[in-house]
């Protein structure tokens, strides 16, 4: 209890702000994808058109070979998320020597030991969160792979065409599904980087937090990277 008054009012404020921010993005993405194409709405459409083709291939081992590749990547940051909280956990016994150093540097604030351990278990929880959530998109891409090796082989799908959309449309949704979960898991970090602001000022806090909302929105809605999905379709 003693960090509520030792924490000044427009600390408590902008950290409001900077999850409002974060909360309010993801909602927004949501939103906006149904009626703008997005990296995630435009990939998934490539999803479906793999599914489709893997469904009438014959074997399929290529496609058990991209969802195995395609879960490694959060699998990677699982595993560099675990060290990064390590990190902060060790940080936390020497955070006199790091509030010293980073009092050091000409624009930033002073603050209380007490307060600069609180920034540092915000930054805990944030990697806490990016863990489950790249944690979770693992699970889910092991049930890509069950559902892919599930499907009935490819003379089914010539006998049955009727049933063909239905099982596509099913895999398809559950790689979604894992993407998306990637995608906040990724968004956490880039929100870790808005964070670290606040070790410096509520200014730069808030600052950071802006920049990084401006850089998830041209990433995700207006990259070359979308310009090349779009053109495929």
């Amino acid at each position: 209890m003693k960090i509520l008054s030792l924490l000044p009012w427009l600390d408590w404020m902008v950290l409001c702000f900077f999850l409002a921010m974060w909360a309010g993005y993801a909602w927004f993405a949501r939103r906006l994808a149904v009626h703008k194409h997005s990296i995630l709405a435009a990939s998934n459409r490539f999803r479906l058109r793999w599914v489709k083709v893997s469904l009438v291939r014959d074997p399929r081992v290529l496609d058990g070979i991209i969802t195995q590749t395609l879960s490694h990547t959060p699998s990677f940051f699982s595993s560099t998320t675990i060290i990064i909280i390590g990190g902060l956990l060790a940080l936390l016994g020497t955070t006199d020597k790091a509030a010293e150093l980073v009092r050091e540097i000409p624009f930033s604030q002073a603050t209380p030991i007490l307060v600069f351990e609180f920034k540092i278990l915000i930054l805990i929880a944030i990697f806490v969160y990016a863990f489950f959530r790249f944690s979770w998109s693992m699970r889910q891409y092991t049930f890509v792979a069950l559902m892919i090796g599930a499907l009935p082989p490819p003379q089914f799908f010539h006998d049955n065409p009727d049933k063909q959309d239905d099982y596509a449309q099913r895999v398809a949704a559950m790689t979604g599904l894992a993407a998306e979960t990637f995608n906040d898991g990724l968004r956490a970090y880039y929100f870790s980087f808005a964070a670290m602001g606040w070790f410096f000022s509520p200014l730069f806090f808030v600052l950071t937090t802006l920049l990084i909302v401006a850089i998830l929105y041209n990433r995700e809605f207006h990259s070359d990277v979308l310009n090349v999905f779009d053109d495929g379709n």
